[in-house]
């Protein structure tokens, strides 16, 4: 349970004022179909964080030891200091209208602005500290949509009304105490 619920409240923190998060809110004004648009996210999360996972999990497994368990460790301090650093979402990064529709155009969006993004380096990390790619994708994935399934209904207003800056700086503390964990743990040991 702790790998899904710590995965969770890790991604929902990170996302809000992520890019992806952003994405949503256009992709929203832009189809007017929250639907398409939630299941869209839903799916493109579960295949980019089911392989972020597995890379995590895969990685951990081939490069255990000591210094490894520090790495990860380390990597979740320089996702702290990431964290605090917001994200800026410009009009040419948005997807043009598509005649595939609202789902396939979010799908495809949301999954590929989703690689190399805050979540899937965090969804990696959490795959190799917990080693259980079901619980970490299942997380992640609940943590995503707890802060993008608002967004695409709520759109500017919720961004209007959340201290963007607030969050990223729990969300950081958030890394920071997994990483300091990690860390501490493995010198513990």
């Amino acid at each position: 349970m702790e790998a899904f619920l710590t995965s969770t409240a890790v991604v929902a923190l990170a996302e809000i004022g992520d890019k992806t998060m952003l994405l949503a809110i256009v992709l929203a004004a832009r189809f007017r179909q929250p639907w398409p648009i939630v299941l869209g996210i839903l799916f493109a999360t579960l295949a980019n964080h089911a392989l972020a996972a597995l890379v995590g999990m895969s990685v951990a497994s081939l490069l255990e030891g000591e210094w490894f368990r520090y790495a990860v460790g380390a990597g979740f301090v320089a996702m702290a200091l990431w964290t605090l650093v917001p994200d800026k979402f410009d009009d040419e990064d948005a997807p043009k209208p598509s005649r595939h529709g609202a789902f396939l155009t979010t799908l495809v969006a949301f999954f590929l602005v989703e690689i190399g993004d805050k979540t899937q380096i965090a969804t990696i990390a959490l795959g190799a500290q917990f080693q259980n790619v079901l619980l970490v994708t299942a997380g992640t994935t609940l943590g995503m949509m707890l802060a993008n399934a608002p967004a695409v209904w709520l759109g500017n207003a919720l961004v209007e009304r959340v201290s963007l800056k607030l969050v990223r700086m729990l969300a950081a503390l958030l890394f920071l105490a997994i990483g300091l964990w990690v860390i501490a743990d493995t010198a513990l040991a």
